[in-house]
């Protein structure tokens, strides 16, 4: 019988040294964001993070530390930036969408981790996408502790791919905020959002694209610039100016809850922390609406659905006792974050009211 073909595992649609490439290009960009917690090298099995405290280190200790992990993906907006071959924020959305779910709780994001699924792995644009991802991490104020690139041709048609990611945080047991002790007469502070955030992509890609039929480039008098640029736009990560509140502020005696507002806006997310007895009363006449919600609505979207797909220009939301609410607000301000107190904690049966 003679002998078959040697067949290879890149003859198999898997190129190993496109893999040792991609490792050699992200190694810098990740350990921009090491620590002195850090304890492991890049490229390891494993990533190595210390919990414990020093005081010659760091500014505190956590008596009960508490772990807080969150995961995520950036859902159909991967399909804009692989439409539009740009890739350098859709790794900040990744880090957004963890790091500001365990805020929510009170934690500090402390590392983070992401998978990179790929139908052919092309070393550059796979380390565009890790600098977002670094960037993400640097503004959260974590470390890119590792990850996982994998190589799917089988699976992933031409051009395709996807982004996981998974963050670990810590928050000390009698400071985490859970939205119990929530009560009437407690005011709801709006965070601005920087645009759609990464939810309600199916819809603003339906909008856009096939009812309105425009290009990437596009230029729309109403938001000011290119449509493609505006859906862009990552994701804010709020960690550090709410950290600071909570740090500033006993929390529960100031800070009773807190919300990322994410797929399913502000009805779908304000109403996961409120207590039975309580309806949050929210004016959207409080703030302003930014204009990419407008002319998306104007393409043929009623309000109701507006408000139930996206956030509608407030990204994060947090319930304070009213007699604090004006010096939060203005913490906020101070750091270049525009806050409003958007509407207030109503005794009810437990819902979110839009009027």
């Amino acid at each position: 019988m003679a002998k078959s073909k040697q067949i290879t595992y890149k003859d198999a649609g898997v190129d190993i040294t496109a893999n040792d490439r991609m490792v050699d290009l992200i190694g810098p960009i990740v350990r921009r964001t090491y620590g002195p917690r850090v304890m492991a090298a890049h490229g390891g099995f494993a990533g190595l993070f210390r919990l414990d405290y020093r005081e010659d280190l760091f500014k505190r200790n956590y008596r009960e530390p508490v772990l807080v992990a969150c995961t995520d993906g950036v859902g159909s907006k991967i399909l804009l930036a692989r439409n539009s071959g740009r890739y350098s924020t859709i790794g900040i959305d990744l880090v957004a969408m963890s790091v500001n779910d365990m805020l929510t709780v009170g934690a500090e994001p402390l590392f983070f981790l992401d998978y990179v699924a790929v139908h052919r792995l092309d070393p550059r644009w796979v380390a565009d996408v890790v600098e977002g991802i670094a960037a993400g991490c640097a503004e959260a104020g974590c470390a890119l502790l590792g990850g996982e690139t994998a190589e799917m041709p089988d699976l992933y048609a031409s051009k395709d791919f996807d982004l996981a990611g998974f963050g670990v945080g810590v928050v000390e047991r009698t400071r985490i905020v859970d939205g119990s002790d929530i009560e009437p007469g407690d005011v709801v502070i709006g965070l601005a959002s920087s645009g759609l955030h990464s939810n309600g992509y199916s819809l603003a890609r339906r909008l856009v694209f096939k009812e309105a039929r425009l290009s990437y480039d596009t230029v729309v008098p109403e938001i000011g610039g290119p449509i493609g640029d505006e859906l862009l736009k990552p994701t804010r990560i709020y960690v550090k100016p709410v950290l600071s509140v909570l740090r500033k502020y006993k929390v529960k005696h100031v800070v009773r809850g807190m919300a990322h507002i994410t797929g399913g806006g502000l009805p779908g997310n304000v109403i996961r922390i409120l207590p039975d007895h309580c309806v949050a009363v929210l004016e959207s006449k409080k703030w302003t609406v930014p204009p990419i919600f407008r002319y998306l609505e104007s393409i043929g979207v009623a309000r109701d659905e507006m408000f139930n797909v996206f956030n509608m220009g407030i990204g994060y939301v947090m319930v304070v006792r009213p007699a604090f609410a004006d010096a939060v607000i203005g913490h906020f301000r101070r750091r270049r974050l525009d806050a409003v107190a958007i509407g207030r904690i109503r005794k009810g049966t437990r819902a979110v009211d839009i009027r």
